[in-house]
């Protein structure tokens, strides 16, 4: 319009950065006041807390395997020679002490396998008859009685070698059984459905020290006298089925979470119901609740420290072995088990981020 002026508009402020430490520290930590008061005061107690673990735990700890400067600085210092001492006791158990080399070439064995399994690239079918044959070397090491391999009964097999084998052989045997039952719960047949769940229900009414109890002495005296099978035996199984019927549930609410209309079509183009189930409903339902079942394996691998209670030393029980065999020793069960908690939290983190890869590895596949 003629005649008129014209007038800037005033400049905006520059957008406020959302991304990177400082305004994530701005938002969670100092949005207000309070919030900044409480950060400031939980910092200092972390920072006193912190300050008084590194004093003891380096400053003043002592790390030569010497009981007598252990005792000096006991209430000071940590004793991490403890661990120097008895470490190969912590980690094998009962283990005959002059054969250590057979689970220590058996358990490197089975982890490596273990690892392998979790990349990509070794998807390969060799890989099944590779855990075959690795299984079988486990065994035979540990077992012995061949090969000229001087025999070990199964009750003196411990330690971590016993914690892996436990947690890896549930954890195989668990996650078919578990996929199987939760197919089972959602059968239309009335005998496969009731089956199913009366034996998640009953599985999960009981706690895991009793289904170990239960298999490991009151399942001997149905049986004839010396035709029971081994103890590590009656205790994998009843692991294997105490954890399928938790990881059965996981998976049953991934099968919920598929659309009925996807079986339907997949009925439709005249396909059977277990080639509905393998390329269709299975996939999806297991790619769904990943984090879930990841977190069933770290309960597998933790609750194998319950062993302890029919007479097998895990890890966890390998400590209590290792430190009361000597008064002088006895003193320090904190630093032990503070090593075996580094242990777990090793393997769980691991788990924990192998569940995040796989995870990422589903999110990339459905925005192809």
């Amino acid at each position: 319009m003629a005649g008129s002026i014209f007038q800037p508009i005033p400049a905006r402020p520059s957008p406020v950065k959302t991304e990177g430490l400082l305004p994530w520290l701005r938002a969670n930590l100092f949005g207000n006041w309070v919030n900044s008061m409480v950060t400031v005061l939980i910092a200092v107690a972390l920072g006193y807390a912190a300050s008084g673990f590194l004093t003891w735990g380096l400053v003043n700890a002592v790390f030569a395997p010497n009981a007598d400067q252990c005792q000096a600085a006991r209430g000071s210092g940590a004793c991490w020679g403890v661990i120097a001492e008895k470490f190969r006791v912590i980690i094998f158990g009962r283990y005959p002490y002059e054969e250590h080399w057979r689970p220590e070439i058996g358990t490197i064995l089975l982890l490596g396998l273990l690892i392998l399994s979790c990349i990509r690239r070794f998807w390969k079918p060799w890989l099944v008859p590779a855990w075959i044959g690795v299984l079988f070397a486990f065994f035979t090491l540990m077992a012995g009685g061949k090969l000229g391999l001087s025999e070990v009964p199964s009750d003196q097999w411990g330690g971590l070698p016993l914690t892996i084998m436990l947690a890896t052989l549930s954890i195989v045997f668990a996650y078919p059984l578990a996929i199987l039952v939760a197919l089972g719960r959602q059968s239309a047949l009335p005998a496969i459905r009731s089956l199913c769940v009366i034996y998640v229900e009953l599985i999960r009414g009981v706690p895991l020290i009793s289904v170990l109890f239960m298999a490991s002495f009151m399942f001997p005296l149905f049986l004839p006298v010396g035709k029971s099978p081994d103890v590590l035996l009656r205790v994998l199984v009843g692991i294997t089925l105490f954890s399928a019927a938790y990881l059965a549930e996981v998976v049953r609410g991934g099968l919920q979470a598929i659309p009925n209309g996807q079986v339907e079509s997949a009925q439709s183009l005249g396909l059977t119901y277990w080639q509905t189930q393998r390329k269709i409903v299975l996939p999806q339902a297991l790619a769904m609740v990943v984090p879930g079942i990841v977190n069933s394996f770290i309960a597998i691998f933790k609750d194998t420290s319950l062993v302890t209670i029919v007479s097998l030393y895990e890890l966890t029980g390998a400590l209590g072995l290792a430190l009361n065999s000597e008064a002088d020793w006895r003193p320090f069960k904190i630093e032990g088990y503070l090593f075996i908690t580094l242990i777990y939290f090793v393997f769980c983190f691991a788990m924990s981020r192998y569940s995040l890869w796989i995870e990422h590895q589903v999110s990339r596949s459905k925005t192809r």
